[in-house]
């Protein structure tokens, strides 16, 4: 990547101090939120198992021989670990041996379910959660306000400038992604329907294999941005539902 132009994220003085700490890093997140990126900013050689360069070359050699793959200069990004699950027992093993903090960095979009996994990591691999980008990450505030200080009760009034309603109403739909930085607003609102769909149609069953209606996990997650910032109870949003939508779903979907 062209590390002159990286965009400063909040995670970067966690990455670096966890390296520190560490012998591995596990950088996990919903998708495209830049995980990618910041690892490869702290990295110094990488190996990407999605990359379908060769016919997938890279995931094959992991499935052969992942140990083969860990092999290069630290910190080492191995990027979508998740599609070879033994990747992540080899990474421990080879903290376990060399004893040595900050070799691996390794990023998924998802936690895989645990078929494959020998060992946790603990002590071993940190697990570290990255989000889309605040304003002051995508350069849409000035950070004068901290609302880290505000919550340890140290509250400094600040002059922030004029807010504009509508200028909200633009980021909230463009969002935080930093694939949508630079987009006209009809373009970047284009993203969030796109990756709504993605997440019911597929990615949920990649989680545990269970086989849901997509229609009611549509009307679960409205009812879930109806109820944002409410401590709504699993009979609350069925009740939701119902009312709305007139539709009823069953407490143990609702639950997982």
């Amino acid at each position: 990547m062209e590390k002159q132009i990286y965009k400063p994220r909040i995670i970067d003085h966690q990455v670096e101090e966890y390296l520190s700490a560490f012998g591995a890093v596990c950088v996990e997140g919903p998708k495209w939120c830049g995980k990618t990126w910041t690892s490869s900013y702290h990295s110094k050689s990488e190996i990407y198992i999605g990359d379908p360069t060769g016919n997938f070359q890279n995931r094959q050699l992991a499935e052969l021989s992942p140990a083969l793959v860990l092999e290069g200069e630290t910190p080492r990004l191995i990027d979508e670990w998740q599609e070879v699950p033994p990747l992540w027992d080899a990474v421990r093993y080879k903290v376990d041996q060399t004893a040595q903090k900050g070799q691996f960095i390794l990023t998924g979009s998802a936690t895989p379910n645990h078929k494959g996994i020998l060992h946790s990591g603990a002590g071993r691999i940190a697990r570290l959660r990255m989000r889309p980008m605040s304003l002051w990450e995508s350069g849409d505030s000035s950070g004068k306000v901290s609302l880290e200080q505000l919550c340890r009760g140290k509250l400094t009034p600040a002059m922030t400038g004029e807010v504009d309603l509508k200028k909200l109403i633009e980021l909230i739909i463009r969002g935080g992604w930093p694939g949508s930085l630079g987009l006209t607003l009809e373009q970047a609102a284009l993203l969030p329907a796109q990756y709504l769909d993605a997440v019911i149609d597929d990615d949920v069953y990649r989680m545990d294999g269970v086989k849901r209606d997509t229609q009611k996990m549509r009307l679960l997650l409205r009812s879930l941005a109806r109820n944002e910032s409410t401590t709504a109870t699993n009979k609350t949003l069925m009740k939701d539902i119902k009312a709305v939508d007139d539709e009823d779903i069953d407490g143990n979907t609702v639950a997982a």
